[in-house]
């Protein structure tokens, strides 16, 4: 396939015509419309339909321009920096984050980035849905314990881990007879399915009786330290009140929670992209996550 050619055919959708293209090009339409053609051909299939006044772009053709813009976009960069003689971070990073990470840590993390890279523009979208880079444009994703994936590469950069704790004036109770779970007031996220917590390096197992259940780890955390209930809340949240005597670790769960920056592994890496996976690890050097606000 002639990349000339598709780059002509993305430039000729971008304009949404052969004169637009062509004056913003300086390739003649008779050029631009060959190259089309031709790429056509390669093809085995018609990508515009040629109608009197506009292009239309055919149902390959708003495939191919979805699935290709992008990759081209990025060679483009690479091209580019190649020339330069240099690989400097530029133009608009696009980066979907947990909601919980993005209204503790980014303000400032974004703030820091921008500082040590003016010519980059960032897009952060807050929100826990796992996001689809390709279809949904996004440079990089954050996430919490990916599951792998085939497509996607990058680094974990933190890690935290989740406790059991409460405020003072919830008394941690002895373990029950034969291990039996004891039942406690507790505070819970909105998805609890009702799971006992058993404490690390104890025979006791709480049995929580949920008297309050919220959608934000904030909720939870705020309505423990006013003794609620006993919650289990990320120590990235919760260090400060531990060291102040507000809360009281009962236990960890066991289990750690990684935060990793993904990218696809089906798009060469551009510079921005490098830069800010490589930002994001230097910004946690030994690896413990804090979002206290």
């Amino acid at each position: 396939m002639n990349l000339n050619a598709l780059e002509d055919f993305l430039l000729v959708a971008a304009h949404g015509g052969l004169g637009k293209a062509s004056r913003a090009s300086g390739r003649s339409k008779a050029t631009l419309s060959r190259r089309i053609a031709d790429l056509e051909e390669a093809l085995g299939v018609r990508l515009l339909e040629r109608g009197s006044n506009r292009l239309i772009l055919t149902e390959a053709g708003q495939l191919l321009l979805a699935r290709a813009e992008d990759p081209m976009r990025e060679v483009g960069e690479a091209v580019t920096a190649a020339r330069e003689g240099l690989a400097m971070p530029r133009g608009r990073l696009r980066v979907a984050a947990p909601l919980l990470f993005s209204q503790l840590a980014f303000g400032q993390l974004g703030a820091r980035f921008l500082a040590a890279y003016p010519d980059v523009q960032l897009d952060v979208v807050a929100q826990d849905r796992a996001v689809d880079l390709v279809e949904e444009h996004f440079d990089v994703a954050i996430r919490v314990n990916p599951r792998e994936d085939s497509t996607l590469v990058g680094r974990c950069f933190a890690k935290d881990r989740l406790v059991i704790a409460a405020a003072p004036s919830i008394k941690m109770p002895r373990a029950g007879k034969a291990g039996k779970p004891v039942q406690v007031p507790a505070v819970v996220l909105s998805s609890y399915a009702g799971e006992p917590w058993p404490l690390d390096r104890s025979r006791l197992v709480i049995d929580p009786q949920p008297v309050m259940r919220a959608s934000s780890l904030l909720i939870v955390r705020d309505a423990a330290l006013a003794g609620v209930g006993v919650a289990v809340l990320p120590r990235s949240i919760i260090g400060s009140r531990l060291k102040s005597g507000e809360l009281v670790q009962w236990a960890t769960t066991g289990k750690v929670v990684e935060l990793w920056a993904l990218h696809t592994s089906r798009r060469l890496p551009s510079a921005k992209v490098r830069a800010f996976v490589d930002f994001m690890r230097d910004q946690y050097p030994d690896g413990e996550l804090v979002l206290e606000g």
